[in-house]
């Protein structure tokens, strides 16, 4: 006697579940974002090493927004020069972060930055190596967290009155992707370069991103910028049941958890709001802080009102 086989019950999948797994393509795609752009400038510093008549080929001095900064304020001073080792295109490019950081914040750092793309490359050797990490206590990391704008104001005071790249002989991103220590291998004169390089990267290996969160001049200016940004991450209160799993996987410590909108020093990575287990608790909205002002007024004058 044959017996019909019925089918097994599977158990419904909870829409939080439903969710975490499509947040997992976002990562997936971020990444494949960093390393397509870590790719790009790493080519062009090839072809530029390589180009037999100099001027040819265009040096990551060239491609990078930071040099936007840096050269504006000679541009106005002086109708249109530009500091040396700078372009028209450092400008375009500091245009365009600008336009993308008032939209959507500091995602610049999370998703196409190269040298960030390099720290989280160290953060996952470390884990794959089971190495100790590091961390640093919340009152001295809110301090430590002035080192950007430190920077930022040095790097741009120095660059005016020398009017050349001042930062650029140990800028440990340039000196990275720069590529001259493969091709013009020169302790005796990029000694400091490649020590500033060092310790940088051996300090993210155990402080995840450490550049981006304590010394990076370019961070720092997108920070100030994103306080303005339209879109933010948001903590619905209501909503979260207090678990803190959406602060560990935080690549900049923020306090995600206790936060009703994240700090402009979020690098928009998402990795908050994919490890959430509640749906729409913690996302992406629409909700720039000078709403919060506008409705906070509004909210004033009416009760006065009554």
């Amino acid at each position: 006697m044959h017996t019909l086989a019925l089918p097994k019950k599977t158990s419904p999948r909870r829409p939080a579940a439903d969710y975490r797994r499509r947040m997992i393509w976002t990562q997936r795609i971020r990444h494949l974002t960093q390393l397509t752009f870590a790719a790009f400038i790493l080519y062009t510093s090839v072809i530029h090493h390589l180009a037999t008549v100099d001027g040819t080929t265009a040096s990551i001095d060239a491609l990078c927004p930071f040099g936007g900064l840096e050269t504006a304020w000679q541009v106005l001073s002086t109708g249109g020069q530009f500091v040396p080792k700078t372009h028209q295109s450092n400008l375009i490019l500091l245009f365009g972060l600008l336009a993308g950081t008032l939209i959507a914040g500091g995602a610049f750092c999370g998703w196409v930055c190269p040298f960030g793309a390099v720290q989280d490359a160290l953060t996952w050797l470390r884990r794959k190596l089971h190495l100790p990490e590091v961390y640093i206590p919340a009152q001295l990391d809110r301090v430590l967290r002035y080192g950007r704008y430190l920077m930022l104001a040095l790097i741009l005071y120095q660059t005016i009155v020398s009017v050349k790249l001042w930062f650029a002989d140990i800028d440990p991103y340039r000196t990275l992707f720069g590529l001259d220590w493969l091709f013009e291998f020169n302790p005796a004169i990029a000694g400091l370069a490649y020590v500033s390089l060092i310790i940088t990267l051996v300090t993210s290996l155990f402080v995840e991103r450490a550049w981006c969160r304590y010394a990076c001049p370019l961070g720092g200016a997108i920070s100030l910028v994103s306080k303005f940004s339209l879109l933010r991450i948001r903590r619905e209160e209501s909503g979260c049941k207090g678990c803190a799993v959406c602060a560990r996987p935080c690549p900049v410590k923020l306090p995600v958890d206790t936060a009703t909108t994240i700090s402009s020093d979020c690098i928009g990575c998402l990795a908050c709001v994919d490890a959430c287990p509640r749906h729409d608790t913690l996302d992406v909205r629409l909700a720039p802080v000078w709403l919060d002002w506008t409705h906070r007024n509004q909210t004033t004058e009416a009760n006065h009102a009554r």
